[in-house]
């Protein structure tokens, strides 16, 4: 049997698909080592190039682009093939660090970070769909502990990182870090992924993927400006809004029509979609959005250093991580998966009432460690099963395509949540103090009584209001999570199914 081509029956070996997995991991080291590291540095960038209104967009504009990456790369890896899109994604990735590296103002951040958000998106809806060509669901809970394995390494070396080159160098070396890590990463690909490419007639829907791209668009600067820049109900606030809607729903009449739909509308129509989709989309808006503001809370109000705050992080990935490998394990075993989100929402639930508890005296930093455990305890139950059911409940003929959409929701929640979530914070302390003394939030602890206690004071409870206002966000999610409907996962991988199909 050759290093690429599975058997007669499509089946893949044990050593193929750890080899793929290679070129898999390799990828997707660059997105977990990158979002890891730029979480730490993101109160000095702020410092350097902005005020703290435009916080929130250094994230949004990454998870933007990503949202409509994720829609598009499954379809266009169906045409020309899953290695030339993932290497595609990883020489995007690349061109945007550049850009983040050399950007002089916020805006040129910003902008080149969601060129980043493109590659991003694209490596891991590819991911994802490569995973369902050549594992069977039943058997894919076994190799999820090499995936998580990647965010559990990025989570201690990210922070690392970006402490490090913060600290002693620049935080501009967190991007510019990413170009030798790419190029390694092209060259284990070109070797790893070598698999057989079963393109399919299809055609790009180009007029969908606009008009999802400008409603998901005018839908974001909606939450974003209408806060601090327009007010709520300012005319070009109304006008975003209108804009968001009706172009959502002239993307879902074209959807009917068009002969090869970004997004089919028959999806939405299976029993398993129509819980994992809403599954993931409030569980990115708690996961991306309010857990991106504990670094700011870890600096800002208790002083640690950039290294020491992205390291305090290390919970989130030491929830998930566990839990990603153990109900894989448990799922390869029993076969069953419906009860994993339902523990994994109960847990995020705990998890943001403990957060919500960070400004309380005596209370903060031990809060803040058990309730980012509980956070990731919860993102390791629901994501991954979530994508598995979704996998398991469709053909392989939309399985580039389904498995983009559930990407596409999950982080388009985080999207909508990084951005509300922003402009709450926004909201919260707007007029109590001078914006001037959030220039620099580790500065904070350096300014005058009564000044720094009025400071930290305001800035504590708007980022703790947060939680408190995400508790009712996790407990939908429970709520959602109950009515996931139980299949038996197949034992045939997509490649498998294809060619028994032909």
């Amino acid at each position: 049997m050759s290093t690429q081509s599975p058997n007669a029956d499509g089946a893949y070996s044990r050593r193929q698909i750890l080899t793929i997995f290679s070129g898999l991991m390799a990828g997707m080291s660059l997105a977990s080592l990158d979002g890891t590291a730029v979480n730490t540095a993101l109160a000095t960038m702020v410092a350097d190039l902005g005020g703290l209104s435009a916080y929130a967009w250094i994230g949004t504009s990454y998870l933007l682009t990503s949202t409509v990456a994720n829609a598009l790369f499954g379809k266009l890896s169906d045409i020309y093939g899953r290695k030339r899109l993932f290497q595609i994604a990883i020489i995007t990735f690349l061109i945007g660090s550049v850009g983040c590296g050399v950007a002089q103002s916020m805006l040129t951040l910003i902008v080149s970070r969601g060129v980043q958000g493109i590659g991003g998106g694209g490596l891991m809806a590819i991911a994802f769909v490569i995973i369902g060509d050549v594992v069977p669901p039943r058997e894919r809970g076994r190799y999820v502990g090499l995936i998580t394995s990647v965010f559990a390494v990025g989570s201690v070396v990210g922070p690392l990182m970006g402490g490090f080159f913060v600290e002693q160098l620049s935080w501009r070396w967190i991007f510019f870090i990413n170009i030798p890590i790419g190029v390694v990463a092209l060259v284990i690909t070109s070797r790893a992924l070598r698999m057989p490419v079963q393109r399919l007639d299809r055609q790009v829907d180009y007029v969908g993927a606009a008009l999802l791209t400008s409603s998901v668009t005018c839908l974001i600067l909606f939450l974003s400006w209408s806060s601090k820049e327009y007010g709520w109900g300012s005319a070009i606030s109304i006008a975003l809004a209108i804009a968001a809607a009706l172009q959502a729903v002239g993307f879902v009449q074209w959807e009917k029509r068009a002969s090869e739909p970004i997004m089919p509308l028959h999806l939405f129509r299976i029993d398993v979609l129509r819980v994992t989709i809403p599954l993931v989309t409030f569980a990115g808006v708690i996961i991306y959005g309010a857990n991106a503001f504990i670094p700011l809370y870890l600096q800002a109000i208790t002083g640690f250093s950039p290294t020491n705050s992205g390291l305090l992080l290390v919970p989130i990935m030491v929830g998930v991580t566990l839990m990603s490998i153990s109900t894989g394990r448990r799922m390869a075993v029993t076969g069953k998966y419906k009860h994993w989100p339902i523990f994994g929402a109960s847990s995020l639930s705990i998890g943001m009432v403990l957060l919500s508890q960070m400004s309380q005296s005596g209370l903060g930093l031990a809060s803040a460690l058990v309730g980012m455990f509980c956070v990731g305890v919860g993102i390791g139950s629901i994501m991954p099963t979530a994508t598995l059911a979704t996998q398991n409940a469709v053909e392989w003929s939309d399985l580039g395509v389904a498995s983009s959409v559930i990407t596409f929701f999950r982080t388009l929640g985080g999207v909508v949540g990084l951005a509300a979530f922003g402009a709450l914070l926004n909201s919260n302390i707007e007029g109590q103090i001078d914006e001037k003394y959030l220039q620099a939030p580790r500065q904070i602890k350096n300014l005058e009584e009564p000044l720094r206690g009025d400071v930290l004071r305001v800035l504590g409870d708007g980022i703790t209001n947060l939680y408190r206002v995400a508790i009712p966000i996790a407990i939908v999610v429970l709520i959602i999570a109950t009515r996931l409907p139980e299949r038996p996962l197949r034992k045939t991988s997509g490649i498998q199914e294809s060619n028994a199909a032909e």
